[in-house]
């Protein structure tokens, strides 16, 4: 039971953050954003959901029970998706889940920017963390989220690389 409220939440959010960056989208083509060459976004767009199934499903074989290693892994997903949330707000209609840069575009560098250069992504990071802690996935965690940080390192080569930020 746990697993499945655990499933809601997450998968909740994914489809309320999938709102927002369609929305978010339409408005940034309609402006002449364009979307940079060699984005990782196509295998990202299905593993970041597969990382949590994988997750979640690990963590319903192994029992998920309601003791403090869910409630840690539930308080380090909810703090990530603050950042994050946080990082949208700042973002405003510039963040999507694809890179996609308006004319004259500069680096944000307020909100959690000003101390962080990509808080989205820790967030992502902390959402896998948190969810495998939460769920008990010895196995499947790690996996999924080592595998999805090197996804977010390529996207990020490629948001510096369109933005101009390359560092020498």
């Amino acid at each position: 039971m746990s697993a499945m409220v655990l499933g809601i939440v997450v998968f909740a959010s994914m489809l309320i953050e999938t709102s927002i960056s369609t929305r978010h989208d339409r408005e940034l083509r309609a402006r002449g954003a364009v979307e940079p060459a060699g984005d990782v976004y196509f295998p990202m767009q299905f593993a970041y959901p597969a990382a949590f199934l994988l997750m979640l499903g690990e963590g319903a074989w192994r029992g998920l029970s309601l003791d403090a290693r869910l409630w840690t892994g539930a308080a380090l997903f909810a703090a990530a998706k603050a950042l994050k949330y946080w990082a949208i707000a700042t973002l405003g209609v510039r963040w999507t889940f694809r890179v996609l840069v308006p004319p004259r575009s500069a680096r944000i560098r307020t909100g959690p920017y000003r101390w962080l250069r990509h808080p989205n992504y820790v967030a992502v990071a902390g959402e896998l963390v948190g969810v495998a802690v939460a769920a008990g996935a010895l196995v499947t965690g790690p996996v999924a989220t080592l595998g999805f940080i090197a996804l977010m390192a390529a996207r990020v080569r490629v948001e510096e690389r369109a933005l101009g930020l390359q560092r020498g």
